[in-house]
Formats: C-alpha cells, sequence, structure tokens
C-alpha cells in the first residue's frame, strides 16, 4: 500500500501558472477546472476509504493533482500537500459538498441566458445544486452551536433555557437548522425562505430526521424584512452574502429588534480576497445569486449602527465565511 505524507507538498515548479497563465490562458483555465473536478472527487472519494487507497486507484487523477502541486511521488507513495486531505469529523462530508456545490453552479453560470438577461439567483438552481449547498452549510450549523456560542457572552445560558428560540434566515434546505437543533438540545428553531421549492426540500429532509430533532425545528415562508417578532429570539443566523444590499437594508433593523435582550445576531460574509482572482469570482458569484459585496468590516460597522453591541468576528476555515456576532444591549 502506498505512503501518503502531509509534512510536504509537489514542487512549486509544478504549481498551476496563476495568474500568469502563458501563450493560452483560456486552455490553462479550462485544464484547472479539470483539475478542480480531479480534487472534489478524490476528496469525497475518500470520505469512505484511505486517502492513499484513492491514490493509488487512479493515477491518471493523481497525476492531475501533482501536476498542481497538491502532491509529488515519495518513493512507492506521495508526499500530500494539506490543502488536497479532506476534515475530519463531522464537517469533512461539508466541505466536500461546499466544492461539488460551487463547480455545479459554475456549469450553470456557463451554460446560462446571454448576458443582459436577469438572472432568478437561487430559483435557477437545480434541486441538487440547493441540497448541496444545504449539505454544506450543516457544518457551519455545527461550528455556530459548538464553536461560536461558548464564546458569545451569555449565549450559551440563553440558548440552555427550555423552549429558547433560534431564527436561521435564508435556510434553504433546512440542514442548517436541522444541525442547529441537534447540537442546540433545548432550542426551537424556526427557518425562514422566500423560495417555497427550497422549503419543500427542507420539509423532505426534515421528515428523515431524528424525530426529537424534528419536533423543534419549523419552516415558513417569509422574507427576512417581514419577520413580525420582536424580543423573541436568543439567537439570530443570519448569511448575508446571500441577500441583496436592499434585502439587507430592509432585514437588519426588524433582525435586531427580533433578538432578545442580550441576544445575539451571528452574521456570515465574504472575505476579503488576497487576490483579484478570487475578489472578482466572489463578487460575480454573490451577484448571481443575488447577493451583496458587504465584507466583514462593513458589516460589523452596520451592526453597531444598529445599536448592536460587543462585536466579534470568527474565521472559519481558510478563505472560508467570516463570522460576526454582535449583541442586543440587555438595557
Amino acid at each position: 500500500m502506498p505512503n501518503v505524507s502531509g509534512s510536504g507538498g509537489a514542487s512549486p515548479d509544478h504549481a498551476l501558472p496563476l495568474p500568469g497563465l502563458g501563450e493560452d490562458p483560456v486552455a490553462v483555465l479550462e485544464a484547472a477546472v479539470w483539475a478542480m473536478a480531479a480534487v472534489v472527487s478524490t476528496q469525497r472519494q475518500a470520505l469512505a476509504e484511505p486517502l492513499e487507497v484513492v491514490l493509488a486507484g487512479d493515477p491518471q487523477r493523481a497525476a492531475v493533482l501533482a501536476s498542481v502541486g497538491l502532491l509529488s511521488r515519495n518513493g512507492d507513495g506521495f508526499d500530500v500537500h494539506p490543502a488536497l486531505r479532506p476534515r475530519e469529523g463531522a464537517d469533512a462530508r461539508s466541505a466536500v459538498e461546499a466544492k461539488l456545490s460551487s463547480l455545479r453552479q459554475a456549469v450553470a453560470a456557463a451554460a446560462a441566458s446571454p448576458a443582459g438577461e436577469q438572472h432568478d439567483g437561487w430559483a435557477a438552481q437545480t434541486d441538487e445544486v440547493l441540497l448541496g449547498q444545504g449539505r454544506a452549510s450543516a457544518g457551519t450549523g455545527r461550528a455556530l452551536a459548538g464553536k461560536v456560542v461558548p464564546q458569545l457572552a451569555g449565549a450559551a445560558d440563553l440558548l440552555a433555557a427550555e423552549d429558547s428560540r433560534v431564527l436561521d434566515v435564508g435556510t434553504g434546505v433546512g440542514l442548517l437548522a436541522q444541525a442547529l437543533a441537534t447540537s442546540l438540545p433545548h432550542a426551537r428553531v424556526t427557518g425562514i425562505d422566500v423560495l417555497e421549492r427550497a422549503l419543500r426540500l427542507a420539509r423532505q429532509e426534515l421528515a428523515g430526521a431524528d424525530p426529537a430533532v424534528a419536533a423543534r425545528v419549523t419552516f415558513r415562508r417569509q422574507d427576512a424584512a417581514d419577520v413580525p417578532e420582536r424580543d423573541t429570539y436568543a439567537l439570530v443566523w443570519l448569511p448575508a452574502p446571500f441577500l441583496s444590499e436592499e434585502a439587507l437594508r430592509s432585514a437588519l433593523p426588524r433582525l435586531a429588534s427580533a433578538l432578545v435582550p442580550g441576544g445575539w445576531l451571528v452574521v456570515g460574509t465574504n472575505p476579503a480576497a488576497g487576490d483579484a482572482l478570487r475578489r472578482s469570482v466572489g463578487q460575480w458569484l454573490a451577484v448571481r445569486n443575488g447577493g451583496n459585496s458587504y465584507d466583514t468590516a462593513r458589516m460589523t460597522e452596520v451592526l453597531e449602527s444598529l445599536g448592536l453591541r460587543e462585536a466579534r468576528t470568527f474565521p472559519t476555515v481558510p478563505g472560508g465565511p467570516v463570522l460576526v456576532a454582535a449583541r442586543r444591549p440587555t438595557s
């Protein structure tokens, strides 16, 4: 059986030549799509069997990964770049599903209607894309409950109260809501979304959940700007990149007032990318999905302008969303 080491990486000489794409940049970018397909297929397969077996079983795919610097030969095995290794634990599948969802959305963008026609955002995505995005978001729900909440003053106590309330804005297919209900066993989670098709999928997914969890999760079709509750929720989750700037401006005051005194609003934001390619792709994706270009710093300023206090930021994974949390004052 080949040996796989995580201590090294392939020689930089074999890395994909970005941003200098050579004499035929389109051909290089087309190959890069296939390289990403090799990454995702390898990581998905490695969820079920050892990575060394996966790499040895498809030498041509391994050669593609080597060509972009993600692994190199080491005797009868490989040295593997840490970025290629699937995560461990419950979030491993979520991370792979996020990459797969991104690829599917890229294919949808390539096959989209001519420029100038309005794109319908998430409504234009297939059920498969919606479900993939939902599976990816479940990891965010687990991280929010298990890693962020314990660091927010008073949040754990509020959520430990029987029938405490959590609001999941833009719940999609509801898997993040399920993750929150699983991790917060005393809380009742309400998921809202404007897309009825997503809510139909959410109810189907909930039907297969642990009955004790499903009993504490409800879904309703509603715009975040129309949330009627006041002084109700101990925790509100808002994935800001999926809302337009107009929608954010309307929704944020409502969501802030929906918190109980001492409750926390946690907002997912896109980090400021360190290179022009990722910045431009991120902005294009946000606009295609009906989103916005708010970054972490701007969101923090907006939350503070609403009277929320104790703003904190929580990075997730390298290059991944940054969570911004702010608290409604207790008096």
